[in-house]
């Protein structure tokens, strides 16, 4: 083994000191400038003793010296021998590379230091600041949202965190997000998924926590990451809310994440809403409704003055909000027997535009008997349902069809995807057909006999890229209405798309549903961030096990034509054991934005219901 040469070691330190920075470049500078001067100085006194004693002795040396450093320029004005000259020009000579050098070593460490700030690696500081880990287009969603719901509030910050550059963030908010309101947005760039950028996000201030799936492959994988790295910090960090792309994975994550974390599973809340929506016309829009912070907003509030009330009297008890269940110490029950006792610990479940309006109002007025209706139904019957196209979440859609759906009940599935009709086995109310189809070619569909079948669902090929496949939804689309029309066939249309943006397109196609996944767990991801109670109440809604929502006829509840107040068909629906919440006019099913729904109406406000509108409960069945 050969021996470390003393000019080697030397080197070597030399090389670790100046790869410090721009400090330690400086440094360096400031050691070469005064070994100039102390040099230049000496010589000087030596050398040119008489120009030295004009200078007033060695402390006027050495301030002559150092001016001929830092400005050359003075060099001009020197008269003397020359050998005084000649040292005085080596020190402005010396000058010269020591002033460029520095401004130079200025320059990039200014510019070095202007970019990082760019990057927005800077710690957070503020405090009760929602936090979003990820990036991918729920965000826009969510910021949205959050800026409503914050609308009020002085000093509302959103502080993001991604591994995607923080100028690029920035500019993608500004063109996706029309309105933040008092709301400001940070963004950082870093990794989610390590505890040392976690840092930055000053986690311990934070009010909530928003973990997002990202774009890539296999995403869950990143938030399952992200969720160990926050479990890290136990005790040091708000409630966290995380979204995971996969139904496969939402047992690993709660693992990593620990009891405390809320997640929210994308594949199965979307499948459901699918199938909601293309049994019961309108579902999508009231769900949105419910979930969004425009209007209508689910609440929890405990309330001395219903205590001891039955559930089916609490439900006129507000006239600016609507009773729709209640949150006892066992959990969540929408629309619970209207024999049900409120009891002292018990919160009300309530929908309303605002929180400072759940209180008692005059709803006294009785229903008017004579308006309700009392048309009964009878048993459920076998259904033909056809599903167009295939993609990660049919399996699922599949599953939650079966259900719903009434033994004898046939599902056929057009498609042209190599995974149609795989993994189906288990199946108890349906019969499957699979047939092979490309679902935007009009001869290919019209040989499907679409007018045989009560509802249609027109998913979105995962084997193409977000707006192709929205592309291809919308020609399927168009060429289903443009039959109905022509061949004067009725059935239920609902479809999914990926971007938001697209759907104002599908309205041309008058779909009775358009269900824009990435929007809904947005929505959803943003509501929980707010309160993390109301997890329970929106797990219920997409649950088939309990109640849930359903438009249904008015000429069901009150006589079609008669104006009524909505107290009438509360009441109307409470004798059905249901809970009224609502109602849709058909003849504005194609307006946006509420689409002809309205939630949470004036309970004293007459309307009048004809027989194309639809009253919107909450039911068992």
């Amino acid at each position: 083994m050969s021996r470390t040469t003393f000019r080697e070691r030397l080197k070597y330190w030399f090389d670790n000191t100046m790869s410090r920075g721009t400090g330690a470049l400086i440094g360096w500078l400031a050691l070469v400038s005064v070994g100039l001067i102390a040099v230049v100085s000496g010589l000087t006194l030596w050398l040119a003793p008489g120009e030295a004693k004009e200078n007033n002795g060695p402390l006027g040396v050495l301030w002559m010296t150092l001016m001929r450093t830092l400005s050359p320029g003075k060099v001009a004005s020197d008269a003397g021998t020359a050998v005084y000259v000649g040292l005085m020009l080596v020190a402005s000579l010396g000058g010269i590379f020591i002033v460029s050098t520095l401004v130079g070593l200025l320059s990039n460490g200014l510019k070095s230091k202007i970019e990082e700030l760019r990057k927005g690696r800077s710690r957070v500081v503020e405090r009760g600041h929602t936090v979003i880990l990820g990036w991918s287009d729920q965000v826009f969603t969510i910021i949205s949202e959050l800026s409503k719901a914050h609308a009020s509030q002085r000093g509302s910050v959103i502080a993001i965190m991604a591994d995607v550059d923080k100028v690029a963030m920035e500019t993608d908010i500004r063109d996706r997000v029309s309105e933040l309101g008092r709301t400001r947005v940070v963004c950082r760039t870093g990794r989610p998924s390590e505890p040392a950028d976690l840092e930055m996000m000053n986690l311990g201030s934070a009010r909530s926590v928003v973990v997002l799936s990202p774009y890539g492959d296999d995403p869950d994988a990143h938030v399952i990451k992200t969720l160990l790295a926050l479990a890290k910090r136990r005790g040091e960090h708000p409630p966290v809310v995380a979204a995971i792309a996969s139904s496969g994975n939402i047992a690993a994550a709660r693992l990593a994440g620990g009891p405390d974390v809320h997640l929210v599973d994308s594949d199965d809340t979307a499948s459901r809403l699918i199938v909601q929506s293309s049994r019961q016309s309108g579902m999508s829009v009231v769900c949105m409704d419910l979930l969004n912070f425009d209007n209508s907003e689910i609440y929890l509030r405990s309330d001395a003055e219903l205590v001891g009330m039955t559930y089916g009297e609490a439900l006129t008890a507000y006239q600016a909000a609507t009773v729709i269940g209640l949150r006892k110490p066992s959990g969540v029950v929408l629309n619970p027997q209207m024999d049900t006792v409120v009891a002292a610990e018990d919160e009300i479940v309530v929908i309303a535009t605002d929180d400072s309006l759940i209180r008692p109002g005059k709803t006294a007025d009785a229903a008017d008997e004579k308006a309700i209706a009392t048309v009964t139904h009878g048993a459920p019957r076998p259904e033909r349902t056809l599903l167009l196209n295939w993609n990660v979440r049919a399996r699922q859609i599949v599953r939650h069809v079966d259900g719903y759906i009434a033994p004898g009940s046939v599902l056929d599935i057009a498609a042209d995807h190599p995974d149609a009709g795989s993994g189906l086995g288990g199946l108890t109310n349906l019969t499957v057909n699979v047939k092979e189809c490309d679902t935007t070619d009009r001869y290919a569909l019209e040989s499907l006999g679409a007018g045989l079948y009560e509802h249609v669902i027109v998913l979105s090929d995962d084997r193409y890229g977000a707006q192709h496949a929205d592309t291809r939804t919308l020609m399927t689309l168009l060429q289903l209405r443009d039959m109905q029309s022509v061949l004067h066939e009725r059935y239920s249309i609902v479809s999914e798309m990926h971007d938001e943006n697209n759907r104002t397109l599908a309205e041309v196609t008058k779909a009775d549903d358009i269900v824009i996944s990435d929007t809904v767990i947005g929505l959803l991801l943003a509501q929980l961030a707010e309160n993390q109670h109301l997890a329970e109440v929106f797990r219920y809604l997409f649950d088939p096990k309990g109640s849930e929502i359903y438009p249904r006829p008015a000429g069901d509840y009150v006589r079609p034509g008669d104006p009524v107040s909505f107290i009438t068909v509360i009441e109307s629906a409470r004798r059905r054991g249901e809970t009224a919440i609502g109602y849709r006019l058909g003849s504005q099913v194609n307006n946006a934005p509420a689409f002809g729904v309205v939630l949470n109406p004036d309970k004293l406000r007459p309307v009048t219901l004809g027989p194309d509108d639809f009253v919107i409960v909450l039911s068992e069945h």
